[in-house]
């Protein structure tokens, strides 16, 4: 596998997403970026294909609908990294700080109203990152990435396929048990009604799940780290 992994975070990023036209549109430049940089192992590319596939032959509006019924609808499933490790402790505000002021003392300046521990967002600024301090930082989430790949595998979703090219980036051999309490307290939410589960959130009709409709920024910085490499390359 190569050393860099730049294109493959930012492509990752990309898919995890909420799904746009632009994404849907330039899906070919994702792969192209994942097999360009080779960081990932056959197996994991395998494992993403239909997923890719997904992208070219289905419609959009199916496409979000799916990732909505995923990632939205369910805490078991939340791509904010905190929620799994933390849950509605104090520690996970003060994580959250933690992790905002690294990133700005890292220089990385966060351009949407996402939080930091937003899963698409943190991969953006791990493509920043030294390899090696980025794969030593996608480790520490190894038990988490690998309760979601499972959570994931149960609901027959492609996007499990994420996960698990996120631990091979990674690594890391994910504690067990670590991974056995997130699964138990997973099965235990699930023995409740949505209803229940969201009670108390506060429901505004007016304003989008997803605002500016995806990562079109990402798309951009791969094609820009893809002319980068290419140039590097012919130099």
């Amino acid at each position: 596998m190569s050393a860099d992994m730049r294109l493959t975070l930012r492509a990752l990023s990309a898919l995890l997403g909420y799904p746009s036209a632009e994404l849907q549109e330039n899906i070919g430049d994702v792969r192209a970026a994942l097999r360009q940089e080779g960081a990932l192992p056959p197996r994991a590319m395998e494992r993403l294909e239909p997923l890719l596939q997904a992208f070219e032959t289905q419609e959009l509006l199916d496409l979000q609908a799916e990732y909505s019924d995923l990632f939205d609808r369910s805490r078991s499933l939340s791509l904010h990294l905190f929620e799994h490790v933390h849950g509605d402790s104090r520690e996970r505000g003060q994580a959250m700080i933690d992790l905002g002021q690294h990133y700005i003392d890292h220089g990385f300046a966060i351009q949407s109203s996402e939080l930091p521990d937003f899963l698409p967002l943190f991969l953006e600024f791990l493509s920043c990152s030294d390899p090696v301090e980025a794969r030593t930082w996608l480790s520490e989430p190894a038990h988490v990435l690998q309760a979601l790949e499972e959570r994931l595998a149960e609901r027959g979703s492609s996007y499990g396929a994420i996960f698990h090219a996120l631990l091979a980036l990674a690594r890391a051999t994910p504690d067990r048990r670590a991974v056995a309490e997130l699964q138990q307290r997973y099965r235990e939410e699930q023995a409740k009604s949505i209803d229940e589960e969201w009670e108390d959130a506060p429901v505004d009709f007016s304003a989008p799940l997803h605002p500016g409709g995806g990562p079109t920024g990402v798309i951009a910085k791969i094609r820009a780290a893809r002319r980068a490499v290419r140039q590097a390359t012919k130099g």
